[in-house]
């Protein structure tokens, strides 16, 4: 199984995940603007069953992988590596739209917000890439049960994700107001947040072996 330290750092790199907008951070924002709390709660409940599904699946085709195609840990740790250079791209790439301006959306029961909640994060290119590149390299082949090992990562992933879209959701109004009045903490957040993930890329790329 992934040794603390393997853990940790994949935390940390799931929290990166979480905090580059995307699809999902986008629908739970606009949601939790327009229809309140409770939609993005249950909005967020759908997402991450969606991610769920993806990491499951992921965890699967991974080990078929690594147990069938030669240098299959070359190849994903090199595309991890690239995945979140583009990550990193993304941050501080000019032209970014305003994550919490307000964006007009009709009241919807608790099934479709679920049900959207889910095809959001299922369909979010975002999350599947995160699994399929950056998770293989932190898998050891010698230590257990590949598929458990990618089934675990993808836990912690889910569960940080959890905890930063809770808060997201709960002060979604609150952060609105803030960086209304003050847009240069977007500003910074974006930049120092890109060059983590960029200097994360540039380590798992030169790493000899997995974490």
């Amino acid at each position: 199984m992934p040794s603390a330290e393997t853990l940790l750092v994949f935390a940390a790199l799931s929290l990166g995940l979480a905090l580059t907008p995307g699809p999902n951070m986008l629908y739970l924002v606009s949601r939790s603007l327009a229809q309140g709390t409770g939609a993005g709660m249950v909005s967020l409940v759908g997402c991450q069953a969606g991610s769920l599904v993806i990491m499951l699946a992921a965890a699967a085709g991974i080990t078929a992988a690594l147990l069938t195609i030669p240098h299959a840990w070359d190849l994903l740790r090199l595309g991890g590596a690239a995945y979140l250079l583009f990550l990193a791209w993304q941050c501080v790439r000019p032209g970014g739209q305003p994550l919490f301006a307000p964006r007009p959306m009709p009241r919807e029961p608790a099934a479709r917000l679920f049900a959207v909640g889910f095809a959001t994060a299922a369909l979010n290119p975002k999350v599947a890439l995160f699994y399929m590149a950056v998770l293989p390299p932190f898998i050891d082949p010698n230590a257990g049960s590949v598929f458990l090992q990618g089934a675990l990562l993808g836990a912690v992933q889910i569960a940080v994700a959890v905890v930063f879209d809770a808060l997201l959701v709960w002060g979604s109004a609150a952060t609105a107001r803030f960086l209304g009045s003050r847009p240069e903490w977007l500003v910074v957040q974006r930049w120092v947040l890109g060059a983590a993930l960029g200097l994360i890329a540039m380590k798992l790329a030169f790493q000899g072996r997995a974490a």
